[in-house]
């Protein structure tokens, strides 16, 4: 199924004078675009690869769909983190932020502060951690190292060295066929939400 460009939730101008209309048209309708031509070109090419079972560009498709999907899936999040009234954080939003960074004032100082810290091109984003429920501020100077942590991992298999080198040296495909072998497909299957 390919991705397509989500509709922007208001009016172009409706964010000025914070943000105004020919930024929000050149980066929703161009840049957020070209993210998801590239998304569905690179999963087109991974498609075309499995079909021909030919894997030789399996690497640089892998970076562009993590690179181009994670511009897409933050953009999208990015439109709808946005409007012309603003509002209030939940109640249990607030907590959790004063919980977390001892007081709304103090998490803003922080999240801006991170913002202007990220060199280069990126992302600052206030997370909540899957595992721990905490929120966390997070940035990424390479959206596509974000890509693995919006994820639920249903099946993980480490083919660093150091998780077979003792007993299949440098003989990785050996290794991930006996790690075939040892899959707890209860587990993973529970993992998988519907």
């Amino acid at each position: 199924m390919a991705h397509e460009l989500p509709i922007l939730p208001y009016p172009y101008n409706s964010l000025e004078p914070h943000i105004d209309e020919q930024t929000m048209r050149l980066h929703h309708d161009k840049h957020h675009l070209a993210y998801v031509n590239g998304l569905n070109n690179a999963e087109a090419k991974l498609a075309e690869a499995r079909l021909k079972g030919d894997y030789s560009l399996v690497k640089h498709w892998e970076r562009e769909a993590a690179f181009h999907g994670a511009g897409h899936f933050l953009h999208c999040i990015f439109w709808e983190n946005m409007s012309a009234d603003g509002g209030l954080p939940s109640p249990e939003l607030k907590k959790a932020i004063d919980s977390k960074f001892g007081s709304f004032d103090a998490f803003m100082a922080h999240f801006k502060a991170a913002g202007a810290a990220v060199e280069g091109s990126g992302w600052v984003l206030l997370v909540q951690n899957t595992m721990t429920k905490a929120l966390e501020i997070l940035t990424a100077e390479k959206h596509q190292d974000l890509s693995q942590w919006v994820v639920t991992p249903l099946l993980a298999c480490d083919v660093w060295e150091h998780a077979y080198y003792l007993k299949y040296q440098n003989n990785r495909g050996a290794y991930i066929e006996a790690f075939t072998k040892v899959i707890n497909w209860n587990d993973v299957s529970k993992r998988l939400r519907s």
